[in-house]
């Protein structure tokens, strides 16, 4: 943020030293240095500068060898605009004026980065196999580890559970059993995947 610097009391009680000229290119600061004894200070902007900055307040008390900042909000603007800041000390007694210019903000450069068209569409996914080919391939690996004679002593194991809920008829034993075929045929679809 750049900053207008303005002298206050520096050579006689009320005098006010700024640059005849500033430029700036968005929002800035009103630097009010004093040098002397406590003094009021009163901002104006004129009517063409007034239409894109403006500040909080246009009257300032600025302790004695004390700064103040103020800060300035000025618009964005498509050309340059140019106007006065009146700047008065002593309820009027002394008054300088500074030309302000708002000057566009400099273009930012968008840095297009190439991307390779491979990495616009997402990668291919061979297909799952089909279900059958699946439980041959777990068959096939069941036979290959000697799990197969685990695999039909489950099987048998889940039958004779079925069976006996089937003939007991009671709560609890039809309970178990379905636990039992849960936890089996998860295991199954575990070993299929």
């Amino acid at each position: 943020m750049s900053t207008l610097a303005v002298e206050l009391n520096g050579d006689a009680v009320h005098s006010i030293r700024a640059p005849g000229r500033f430029a700036t290119t968005g929002h800035f600061a009103i630097a009010l240095e004093n040098l002397g004894r406590s003094t009021h200070v009163h901002l104006h902007f004129d009517d063409d500068l007034d239409r894109v900055c403006s500040v909080g307040e246009t009257n300032h008390f600025v302790d004695g060898e004390s700064t103040k900042r103020v800060h300035v909000t000025a618009d964005a603007v498509d050309g340059t605009v140019t106007g006065k800041l009146k700047i008065v000390t002593g309820y009027g007694s002394n008054t300088r004026y500074v030309d302000v210019e708002v000057e566009p903000a400099p273009e930012t450069q968008t840095r297009q980065i190439p991307v390779d068209e491979r990495f616009s569409k997402p990668p291919e996914r061979t297909p799952d196999p089909p279900l059958g080919q699946r439980v041959a391939s777990t068959v096939a690996g069941l036979v290959e580890r000697g799990g197969l004679p685990a695999a039909v002593l489950g099987f048998l194991a889940v039958a004779a559970g079925v069976a006996l809920a089937l003939a007991i008829d009671s709560v609890i034993v039809s309970l178990v059993v379905g636990v039992v075929l849960t936890v089996s045929i998860a295991a199954v679809l575990l070993a299929l995947a």
